[in-house]
């Protein structure tokens, strides 16, 4: 897949670049633009050499290289002057550009082929085909943007809601970045000090007062555990609610699947053991993805290929973190009916609610719907906005970590937790300048202060080429 976000990467305030200008790299190229018809496609070359390689395949009034910056003129590619396509192109030159670096993008035509000659002709003139991230990764490695932002640019990219977009929004500006900052300098400074009065015994110099260096620590330990307290709701605005829709055959999933969804995605019979998998969707809840998985029946039943969907239907309930349990509002309770507690979130719906209740079901607190004349859906949906809201999002703040800056957060707090014990028991400080160096290499990881390639393998390897 190719996909390709415009716009300008804002530092994170009062940071300066994490990373300085690295020397010249390769010329890479690949086409930023989704594959298929359309009205434009787009063409990156980014280098040492993007200008003059641009300067071989264009042809127009001008050559590139006597563009002013930030410029665009219609013009063609030629390959040994044969017309390959009428475009307009664009010089942005280092280092005020995406990647840090000469970059020069072409708007072609958006047929695949003739987009694809385009590229091969940039090849063909010195260019590397770029690999998966590797714009982004060169506007990391020249200070364009810290690793939190980097990674933005993806999450802006895959967004598949509001809150979502705006989370990754406010990462790209660099939110995450200056908390990250924020905290490597509160403990660059408690550091510092811890040393001084390590190298200089003879100054004087106390590791702070117990009270107030304790003090200071036991902020920043805080501050930690309110963002790990981010990471189930950065998952979530990333990755959707997984909610699971279960309960006996008959009782209506596949119909409420169909109503959630508003199409008919899902078979409905009135014959029992319809649904043999599990069917996934998604649907935007007032701004939250939610990845609605209709499930088999549960039932006892001889039939090998219905209880393999039964198996797969217990494996998405302990993986939930909304179930959905719909029960027939006209039939008895189910002997296996639990209303014991849970950590997952679970609402009980009684569907059929156009039909009499049964005695089993009076007086029980469950919400009463009917998916074939759509009654109580609206409920449901408030129903699901509320619990969903209460236990996993804050949307007053939209800022929230995902699973690889969970890791170093949480090998970061450990680390301050070991310096805090070292305090406590009355050890040298040179224990506490140990935990407190291992806490900080931790919180550098995040924004990539401290430059490990193995993170950047991973990061940059999610990313679509031509990003």
């Amino acid at each position: 897949m190719h996909c390709r976000v415009a716009g300008s990467i804002a530092q994170p305030a009062g940071v300066t670049s994490l990373a300085p200008p690295v020397a010249p790299r390769e010329t890479i190229a690949a086409i930023s633009t989704p594959v298929g018809e359309g009205a434009i496609a787009v063409v990156r070359i980014s280098g040492e050499n993007a200008v003059a390689l641009a300067d071989q395949i264009y042809r127009g009034a001008e050559k590139p290289s006597a563009f002013p910056a930030q410029t665009q003129r219609l013009g063609e590619i030629v390959e040994d002057d044969q017309l390959i396509d009428q475009v307009m192109l664009t010089v942005h030159r280092a280092p005020a550009s995406y990647t840090g670096e000469d970059l020069v993008e072409i708007s072609c035509h958006g047929g695949v082929l003739v987009t694809a000659r385009v590229l091969e002709t940039c090849l063909k003139a010195g260019a590397r085909a770029a690999r998966p991230g590797e714009f982004t990764e060169r506007a990391f490695l020249n200070g364009k943007m810290d690793m939190t932002q980097a990674e933005a640019v993806m999450d802006l990219i895959r967004a598949q809601s509001d809150l979502a977009l705006r989370s990754a929004t406010e990462q790209l500006e660099g939110r995450l970045g200056a908390e990250i900052e924020a905290l490597r300098a509160q403990l660059i400074e408690m550091l510092a000090h811890v040393e001084a009065s390590i190298d200089f015994p003879d100054e004087d110099i106390a590791p702070d007062q117990d009270a107030k260096l304790s003090a200071r620590l036991e902020a920043v330990r805080q501050r930690m555990r309110d963002l790990l307290a981010t990471a189930g709701r950065g998952r979530i605005l990333r990755e959707g609610i997984r909610a699971v829709i279960y309960g006996p055959t008959n009782a209506g999933k596949s119909s409420l699947l169909n109503r959630l969804l508003g199409y008919d995605r899902a078979i409905v019979s009135e014959k029992p053991g319809t649904t043999r998998d599990t069917i996934e969707e998604v649907i935007n809840l007032r701004g939250i993805p939610i990845r609605l998985l209709d499930t088999a029946g549960l039932r006892d039943s001889d039939d090998e290929l219905e209880r393999a969907g039964m198996d797969r239907t217990e494996k998405s309930l302990s993986s939930a973190d909304l179930l959905l349990q719909v029960l027939d509002h006209n039939a008895p309770k189910p002997p296996a009916f639990d209303e014991s507690a849970t950590d997952q979130i679970r609402i009980v719906l009684l569907n059929k609610s156009d039909l009499p209740e049964h005695p089993d079901w009076t007086g029980h607190d469950a919400l009463r719907i009917s998916c074939l004349e759509e009654n109580g859906l609206h409920g449901l949906e408030g129903a699901i906005f509320e619990e969903i809201a209460q236990r996993h999002l804050r949307p007053e703040s939209a800022v929230a970590i995902n699973a690889r800056h969970r890791d170093c957060l949480a090998r970061a707090l450990a680390s301050c937790d070991l310096a805090a014990g070292t305090m406590e028991a009355g050890l040298a400080p040179e224990y506490m300048a140990v935990d407190l160096r291992a806490s900080l290499r931790a919180v550098g990881e995040i924004t990539g202060a401290d430059n490990v390639e193995e993170i950047l393998n991973s990061v940059f390897a999610q990313f679509c080429i031509g990003k």
